[in-house]
């Protein structure tokens, strides 16, 4: 088992601060400090640069405050020549055949270049911004349901399904996609395990210590077990990695200087509104304090006092770095989807400095070492690195 390296599109807007992150959603046509607003041109210049450095995909995240990801990705896709999309999407708010019908297309149209990430949903006030008004474990029950239409939609042949939210007759793409996207699946409550279980292709956590990863990982082993399945794990997490560990922590530092009192409090009480659990275990990894974030070695937790989802970052050296990745590897680990601030430079340090450590140690397919050597940096040269 390799280590499959992923990024991240910042579809709601990018820049050098946690906070300017969310301002895309309320301040459009206002200037804002240091925000990159997610046009086209500089989306492509992020999924270039994640193809260039050995990237396999990108995830593009889904809900109200970014753009569509089915729409994005597929004009990025004119951009980039092998670079796969993982795309976030919400099951319940199209109907599964359809579903089924556009992941067939887009691999026609991008020669096979879609990952589904199915996004079921842990805020309730987010989803009835999509007229969906289901609670939280009956959403799931609604994803089991819309998992098994659309895997039964691509076999080619008309498939029935009648179950509490679907009625489908006659389900059918008349050319299944080719070939059949992975699904990547999260969630930690006890309503979405199962689900992961029968589902999912990869079970995907949020950047928790190893011990709680690794617990994490049993969990969902054992319950594909039972379903008679095997399920390959990934995780999600930022990334600050530099020359030294000292300049990496530096870029922590400045970071979280940019967040005052009031900012923090207020994400953390929206945020502990939230009705997921691995929201809810974030939070609890720093107790919305900013002291002690480094919450394991190098892992830091100052992310998750403003952002939701993902609220840690591996900080250090690029060797360090390594070393971490490494350790969830051992656990089990083989997807590593992950981001920074800002992100088109953040993708440069990560692949010019961890990328080929990663390959030194023999943790890399072969394909992917031999695309990350010998390699020119055009933009960080540019900036005097």
């Amino acid at each position: 088992m390799t280590v499959r390296l992923h990024w991240f599109l910042p579809t709601g807007g990018d820049g050098r601060t946690l906070v300017d992150r969310h301002a895309y959603g309320s301040n459009i046509g206002r200037e804002t400090r240091g925000l990159r607003t997610p046009d086209i041109e500089y989306l492509a210049q992020i999924a270039k640069a994640a193809e260039q450095l050995g990237f396999e995909a990108v995830l593009t995240p889904t809900g109200t405050w970014c753009e569509d990801a089915w729409l994005t990705t597929v004009a990025l896709a004119q951009h980039t020549e092998r670079l796969k999309f993982l795309v976030a999407f919400r099951p319940g708010l199209l109907s599964p055949t359809l579903a089924a019908q556009m992941a067939a297309t887009y691999q026609r149209l991008t020669r096979g270049r879609l990952l589904l990430n199915v996004v079921t949903g842990g805020d309730s006030s987010e989803q009835r911004r999509f007229g969906d008004h289901l609670d939280h474990d009956r959403r799931y029950e609604r994803t089991d349901e819309f998992l098994s239409v659309v895997r039964g939609v691509w076999r080619g042949e008309p498939y029935d399904f009648h179950g509490a939210h679907y009625q489908v007759d006659g389900g059918l793409t008349s050319l299944p996609p080719d070939p059949v996207p992975e699904v990547f699946f999260g969630g930690s409550s006890q309503a979405a395990g199962p689900v992961a279980a029968r589902h999912a292709d990869v079970y995907l956590t949020w950047g928790e210590p190893p011990a709680q990863v690794k617990a994490k990982i049993d969990w969902i082993r054992s319950l594909a077990e039972r379903e008679g399945r095997t399920v390959r794990f990934g995780i999600r997490l930022h990334t600050i990695s530099r020359d030294s560990s000292a300049d990496a922590w530096a870029t922590a530092n400045r970071l979280l200087d940019d967040l005052d009192a009031d900012t923090i409090a207020a994400a953390q009480a929206a945020l502990g509104r939230s009705e997921s659990v691995g929201q809810r275990r974030m939070l609890e990894l720093h107790g919305g304090s900013r002291d002690q974030l480094e919450i394991y070695p190098n892992l830091w937790a100052g992310v998750g006092l403003v952002r939701g989802g993902a609220g840690t970052a591996l900080v250090g050296s690029h060797a360090e770095v390594a070393d971490r990745i490494e350790e969830y590897h051992a656990l089990g680990v083989e997807h590593f989807v992950l981001s920074g601030y800002p992100h088109l430079e953040e993708a440069y340090w990560f692949g010019e400095g961890v990328i080929p450590e990663l390959g030194a140690r023999g943790l890399l397919s072969a394909d992917t070492a031999s695309r990350t050597t010998g390699r020119e940096a055009p933009l960080l040269a540019a900036q005097g690195r």
